[in-house]
């Protein structure tokens, strides 16, 4: 074997285990309900595109307030990623994998409100490493008694400049 070709491997692995690494982390920032201007730099290109549940937002700056509000829904969580199909192209990748996610609603019942979905996830290498361009949550079914959202949250976003 070449040594381009195995040093073409070993970047490509490195890679895979940044972003795995990344998407976990991410996970479970979630559940840790740390965020700042910190957490969203640290996952976040500054003009990534976010689409969850709760409405798409644009801008790193939006995707930390929408997850603040989206977040204050919730006494607890547990947010679970599994089957990531990572995709390398240069500076570029593409993850597709599946996220159950586990809330018990803030100031209301102990009943748990369940969802499983389908993630899909942009990221772009940076100075500081592997970070998310653009993201999407498409839950596929829920279980229990969801929270209520207000219809403002949920609009689409508005075209960009």
């Amino acid at each position: 074997m070449e040594i381009a070709q195995m040093n073409r491997q070993l970047q490509d692995l490195a890679d895979r285990a940044d972003i795995t690494d990344l998407m976990d982390r991410y996970l479970r920032s979630l559940d840790e309900r740390v965020f700042d201007e910190a957490w969203a730099r640290a996952f976040h290109t500054e003009d990534v595109t976010a689409e969850m549940p709760i409405g798409t937002v644009r801008g790193r700056e939006a995707v930390l307030a929408h997850t603040r509000r989206g977040m204050a829904l919730f006494d607890r969580t547990v947010h679970l990623g599994a089957g990531l199909l990572i995709e390398i192209d240069g500076d570029r990748a593409t993850v597709r994998g599946a996220q159950l996610s586990t809330h018990v609603l803030a100031g209301g019942s102990e009943a748990p409100f369940v969802s499983g979905g389908r993630t899909l996830t942009e990221l772009v290498r940076t100075a500081d490493g592997w970070r998310i361009s653009a993201s999407a949550l498409h839950v596929a079914w829920t279980q229990g008694t969801p929270p209520r959202v207000p219809e403002e949250w949920t609009a689409p976003a508005p075209p960009a400049a």
